[in-house]
């Protein structure tokens, strides 16, 4: 689909303003959106998860997703949204991962198994055999100029990788640690679903430093965009003054308390969800339940119970 300078360079302003990354909004971001867009298309895999993050990339409000989709990013392979399927849309993701060797973007969705040969988690058949989850992400991972792993099942392992975890479900990073790619970039953007922003303007800041218009995005010890999860929940949280004076709630009815008391994990967690707010920006967990904490690495098992003070 055409778009004209006008209306791109009118997306583009949208779209950086909407996802409050003025710090990295100037003239080179628009060119370098518009030159990404050609020529580091991405390749979305899933793995082990239940498509919620794919489902929070649909809810983008600013902009609109078939914008993002249509107009903004060159999104060639995605199981869940892409029309093709079968062998047409496998022999697809191979010619862009040939052609565009060592320039496209692989994005992750869920965890990789490792046990069994990571046969619990098969993603398609070519000439006769089964292609699991393991195997792909190694060999595009090798391919690929830098890797995404969005949600925290692809970040950390997520709930796959919980207690009681059989398959040996684990994160991107780790998983390309322990199979030759420590060198491999990955940046992490976790939560359980990231926020749309998260991910699409993580995409943007790449596309700035692939193309050399811009640094690459600083990243926290835990590999995240500190852009997006450098600031503490609790110490932004509207009820900051209600724990300093020890106003706790004993249940959630009690929406004018603080709610550390019945589990909120704000204190151990860090992203700027209190300012971004969800569901198109009309309100987040604090408001009407707690922070459970799922941007962090040890979610879920070091933040449960999720209702009892950590």
């Amino acid at each position: 689909m055409g778009l004209n300078r006008r209306e791109f360079v009118k997306l583009c302003s949208g779209t950086v303003a909407g996802l409050g990354i003025s710090q990295v909004f100037n003239p080179k971001v628009i060119q370098a959106m518009e030159e990404g867009a050609k020529k580091a298309p991405v390749i979305w895999l899933q793995g082990q998860g239940c498509t919620g993050c794919s489902v929070s990339l649909l809810n983008s409000v600013h902009p609109k997703i078939k914008d993002v989709l249509l107009k903004v990013i060159s999104l060639e392979y995605h199981p869940t949204v892409m029309a093709s399927e079968g062998d047409m849309a496998l022999e697809h993701m191979y010619e862009v991962a040939e052609k565009f060797q060592g320039k496209f973007f692989l994005l992750i969705e869920g965890a990789i198994p490792t046990k069994a040969d990571g046969r619990y988690c098969v993603v398609g058949e070519k000439d006769g055999h089964e292609i699991t989850m393991k195997d792909l992400a190694l060999e595009l991972g090798k391919k690929s100029l830098a890797t995404v792993a969005v949600g925290t099942c692809a970040a950390y392992g997520g709930i796959p990788a919980g207690e009681g975890n059989l398959t040996g479900a684990t994160g991107v990073k780790d998983f390309f640690a322990a199979n030759g790619l420590a060198d491999k970039l990955v940046v992490n953007v976790p939560g359980c679903p990231p926020h749309p922003d998260w991910m699409i303007g993580t995409l943007l800041a790449a596309w700035q430093y692939a193309l050399g218009k811009g640094p690459l995005p600083e990243l926290d010890s835990d590999g995240r965009p500190t852009l997006f999860f450098g600031e503490n929940i609790h110490e932004n949280c509207p009820f900051l003054d209600k724990f300093d004076n020890d106003e706790l709630a004993d249940t959630f009815m009690d929406k004018d308390k603080c709610r550390y008391q019945i589990g909120c994990k704000g204190p151990n967690a860090y992203a700027d969800c209190y300012k971004r707010r969800w569901n198109g920006g009309v309100n987040w967990c604090i408001e009407n339940a707690v922070c459970i904490g799922c941007v962090e690495p040890g979610f879920p098992d070091d933040m449960s119970p999720f209702y009892e003070e950590g």
